[in-house]
Formats: structure tokens, C-alpha cells, sequence
């Protein structure tokens, strides 16, 4: 890959990428939980060009004493900021190592018809053995048994969204019918844990599929629309983007810029003094804004996007807001999306073709 325009995501959950991120914040404590607040960190995010906010979610809350994180569910800050932004891509974390593929999907569905088809799906585990107690549910065990979970759930999740054919839907007067019901299909899915018989109870995303976003290295490549590749060097990003073979690539990267109030190197001391900045695997970029540009630039040559987590939110978007994103657009090294284009438009991926339907095309011509 040769210099591709990149598409920016930035992660937005709590105040940022640090745990003790809060201390910096520029709000009260009490204001993290609120619809308010969602909503103006996201129409940062939109104004200032990015292709998508992802939000990060799990049964249980991040962090641990002194410094606790609570939150609002993802899918129901998802729902809360499709209705407030009109261009942005959303997309919510919902793992599905305990959570019915069933009701995932249909939250899905349903929230792409509210952003109108700018939903993702970012897909992770829950790995700790707490979260099976908080679901009620048996312990999924090891690696290979979470990423079962995964894989099966994505492959619930797609079939039940193309359970229903684009035009299932008649609403005919005349024959008092809502659906063709000939157009509504049953995924007859089994599993080792669990079988789903279908149909969706919400008609087929406006997108088709949503964009689905995850590890390459914990589901199969062939169920991903765009892996997320870690790496501490640039070197090792390009390798593991090389060997993902999904449709786009977006490289995972920590970013701590420097403000006009300190540097990004004192802002990291100053909250290591409270907890330290957990280690994910990531590239991670300390420094000033041109520098960021510049590995930036350098990343577009192996992927299609960036994942951004500032350390603080607060801070460190005004930054990319202000130095960073105008200087990718002028520079023609970003894009931002357009109105009225879908994420899956966006992001340059094909709206897919109804699997039943194409199923059933070959019996119709004979």
C-alpha cells in the first residue's frame, strides 16, 4: 500500500485513555454520566472531521480504586449521539462472549436505522471471570473458547441481518399485508452453546450489514470488515496490517500531544503519580502535534485508518481538533466523511447483497 487516504477514528469512552484521566478533565466528576456530555465530545469528534467515535463498553466497569470509571451502556450513548450528530460514524463495543447474538443484533439493526446507516460494531470479549457472575452465565474459559463465542456471534448476527430481503417490507393497502412473508427467512444457526432459528424481529439495517470492526487475531479475517491492528513500533503495525486480510485496516494508537498549558511528556508524569498508563500493545505517540502527523503520514503507507485514544479527552482533542485533522485534510492525507453517505460508504466498502435473496435468484432464472 502506497500513501492511502486515511479515515481517523478516536475512541471516546470516559475522559480518556488513562485511567486517572479524570483528574485532568476539564468537568466535574459527576458530569461523565450525562446524555450532555456524550453529545458534546461526539460533536467535537464530527466537526472536526473524523470518520468515526468508537465506545468502549463491558459488563464491568474499567479501572479499580483509587480510580473507578462508570458509564453509560454503549449502545444507549450510541443511540443518544445518532440523534444529535448527522455526518459521524458510531460505533459501539459490544462483546458477545455472554450477551445474546439475538438481542445484539436487533440493537444494532435498530440503531443504524436511528444514525440512518452509520453504525459499527466493534467487536471484544469480556475476558474477566467476573463478568460471567454479573451475567448469571457459566464461565467461558480460555482464549479459544471466547473467541468461539465470537466468532458464532458474528455469524448470528449477519445471518439475522439478512433475514429479511431489502423489500420485505409491501405495507399493501390493498391486501392488508405488511411483509411478504416469502421475503422473511430462518438462519437455522447451531453452535457448541447455542442455536438461533430467526427471523430478525427488526427489518434488514439500512447499510445491509453493519461494519464490523475487530482483532484479526481473535475472530477469523473472513467475518471482519476492518481488523484492528496493534503494535509498539511502526514496523510491527505494518506487519500485523499486512497479514490481516480484511477488506480495510485501522492501526490502534495512543496519543499524548503537547498543550499550550504542558507538554504531553509532563501530562503523563503527572497522572502516573495515580495510576499507570495500562501497557495494550498499542503505538503510542508522546510529543507534539507535527510529530503525530508525521508518523501519521507514515502509517497511511500499510493501513486505510487510525484508531485514536488521547490520554485526555479533554485536552488532547482540542489538539488533533486545532493542529491535527486541518492539517491532514489541507495535505489531502485525510477525508472527512460526506452527509448523507453511509459509514460503510464512507469507508469505501460496498453495500452487501442479501444472502437469501442471491440464494434464491439462481432458482427464480430456472
Amino acid at each position: 500500500m502506497s500513501g492511502s487516504v486515511l479515515h481517523l477514528a478516536v475512541e471516546l469512552d470516559g475522559d480518556g485513555a488513562h485511567l486517572a484521566a479524570w483528574r485532568r478533565a476539564a468537568h466535574s466528576p459527576d458530569q461523565l454520566i450525562t446524555p450532555r456530555r456524550v453529545a458534546q465530545v461526539a460533536a467535537i469528534a464530527e466537526n472536526a472531521g473524523f470518520t468515526l467515535i468508537t465506545l468502549d463498553d463491558g459488563v464491568l466497569p474499567p479501572g479499580a480504586a483509587p480510580d473507578p470509571v462508570g458509564r453509560i451502556g454503549a449502545v444507549e450513548r450510541a443511540a443518544f449521539v445518532a440523534a444529535s450528530t448527522s455526518t459521524i460514524g458510531i460505533a459501539p463495543v459490544v462483546p458477545v462472549t455472554y450477551a445474546e447474538p439475538f438481542h445484539v443484533s436487533s440493537q444494532l439493526a435498530s440503531l443504524d436505522r436511528i444514525s440512518a446507516g452509520r453504525t459499527g460494531w466493534v467487536l471484544t470479549e469480556e475476558e474477566r471471570p467476573e463478568a460471567a457472575r454479573a451475567w448469571g452465565r457459566p464461565l467461558v474459559a480460555g482464549a479459544d473458547a471466547r473467541a468461539r463465542e465470537s466468532r458464532d456471534g458474528i455469524e448470528v448476527a449477519r445471518a439475522l441481518w439478512d433475514s429479511w430481503e431489502d423489500d420485505a417490507v409491501i405495507r399493501s393497502v390493498a391486501t392488508s399485508r405488511y411483509l411478504d412473508r416469502d421475503r422473511l427467512h430462518y438462519t437455522d444457526f447451531t453452535g457448541e452453546t447455542y442455536a438461533v432459528k430467526g427471523p430478525a424481529i427488526v427489518p434488514r439495517p439500512p447499510q445491509g450489514q453493519l461494519v464490523v470492526l475487530g482483532r484479526p487475531d481473535r475472530v477469523p479475517a473472513a467475518q471482519l470488515d476492518v481488523a484492528l491492528v496493534t503494535g509498539r513500533d511502526l514496523a510491527s503495525v505494518a506487519t500485523a496490517a499486512a497479514a490481516a486480510g480484511t477488506p480495510r485496516v485501522f492501526a490502534e494508537v495512543e496519543v499524548a500531544l503537547d498543550t499550550p498549558e504542558a507538554t504531553a511528556a509532563e501530562r503523563v508524569a503527572d497522572l502516573e503519580q495515580h495510576a499507570e498508563w495500562t501497557d495494550r500493545g498499542r503505538l503510542r505517540h508522546i510529543g507534539p502535534a507535527n510529530q503525530l502527523i508525521t508518523l501519521l503520514t507514515e502509517l497511511s503507507r500499510h493501513v486505510e485508518g487510525v484508531r485514536l485514544h488521547p490520554l485526555v479527552l479533554d485536552e488532547d482533542l482540542s489538539v488533533l481538533s486545532r493542529l491535527v485533522m486541518p492539517d491532514l485534510f489541507e495535505r489531502r492525507l485525510a477525508a472527512r466523511p460526506l452527509p448523507g453517505t453511509s459509514l460503510r460508504s464512507a469507508l469505501g466498502l460496498q453495500r452487501p447483497a442479501n444472502r437469501f435473496a442471491a440464494a434464491a435468484a439462481p432458482e427464480d432464472a430456472r
